[in-house]
């Protein structure tokens, strides 16, 4: 029988109705496949246990950790202490809203609301098809692939305060720039989006959407676990091309390496740790700086092993 902690009583007696998983393993629900436990993970269904559950966190002086797929994630290997949200189950849901906008729950994949577009001959999605995150995440991050971003087609956000306040922002306010939103710098949970498209044959998008998985199909590392593009493309060049031109194509520490397939991807070759990712990506980025002066930045989403358990 697991002894709980006193927070893990606090949050079970104060929430019955939410699903609390008590130290869950963080690898289950990464892309990387990396992660020891949490301490909480909690899996609120709905908006209601949504805000009830940050409401409580709130009375417990706890600030909880977002995750939607954890497709950007990278977890550290001795777990956190605390809460972590899983939200990717919880904002579900997709609509019409006019004949050019459409309204995505953040819990959705991009790769579904690309296709609902597709299906409503509206265009604009077809780049975000390809990406293995949630619109929540898209938001956060500014996502974007193939010459396309969120920024692009965001006309607004609906999002949460950490007393369970609900409100609105225009994409004026959102603060978006090269993988950026003003959400990175606040507590706000991201709920849903909403985005302009435009009008278009659906046979004309769709090809367009299978042309793009193609592409990421025959240069990406699919078949490997990753969180993506490891680096933040710099202001000069690409960092695929400044790490394969200082060698490091192939190279690795642990059970993590660089993509031999494609060197912007920083992959689990079987065993590794989070260690072996941190060190892959800060051993990259002084060599990629010794041989070109570029200072590559990390785009996946480190989380701080301070509390860590």
């Amino acid at each position: 029988m697991m002894n709980l902690t006193i927070l893990q009583q606090n949050m079970a007696s104060q929430l019955p109705d939410v699903e609390l998983r008590m130290e869950e393993p963080l690898e289950k629900h990464t892309s990387f496949r990396i992660g020891g436990p949490a301490e909480i993970m909690a899996f609120p269904k709905n908006r209601r246990e949504l805000q009830k559950l940050y409401q409580v966190c709130a009375s417990l002086a706890c600030k909880p950790r977002l995750l939607g797929a954890g497709t950007n994630v990278l977890a550290p290997d001795a777990g956190v202490r605390g809460v972590v949200v899983c939200l990717k189950d919880c904002l579900d849901g997709v609509e019409l809203l006019d004949e050019t906008h459409i309204r995505c729950m953040a819990g959705v994949t991009m790769a579904r609301a690309a296709v609902f577009a597709a299906g409503q001959g509206l265009s604009g999605m077809e780049f975000a098809h390809g990406i293995p995150g949630t619109v929540g995440g898209g938001v956060y991050m500014n996502a974007g692939a193939y010459g396309g971003e969120i920024c692009d087609i965001c006309t607004e956000v609906e999002a949460m305060e950490p007393d369970g306040t609900c409100f609105t922002l225009d994409r004026t306010k959102a603060g978006f720039s090269y993988r950026h939103s003003v959400f990175q710098q606040r507590d706000w949970v991201i709920l849903s989006a909403v985005f302009a498209l435009e009008p278009r044959s659906e046979l004309e998008i769709r090809a367009r959407m299978q042309e793009l998985l193609r592409r990421r199909k025959s240069s990406q590392p699919l078949d490997l676990p990753s969180a993506g593009s490891a680096f933040k493309r710099p202001v000069e060049g690409y960092a695929a091309a400044l790490i394969d031109q200082a060698g490091l194509r192939g190279f690795t520490v642990g059970g993590a390496g660089v993509s031999q397939k494609h060197t912007g991807f920083v992959v689990n070759l079987g065993d590794a740790t989070a260690a072996d990712v941190r060190q892959v990506l800060r051993q990259v980025s002084d060599r990629v700086y010794t041989s070109s002066g570029i200072r590559l930045e990390p785009e996946v989403r480190i989380w701080s092993e301070e509390g860590a358990l």
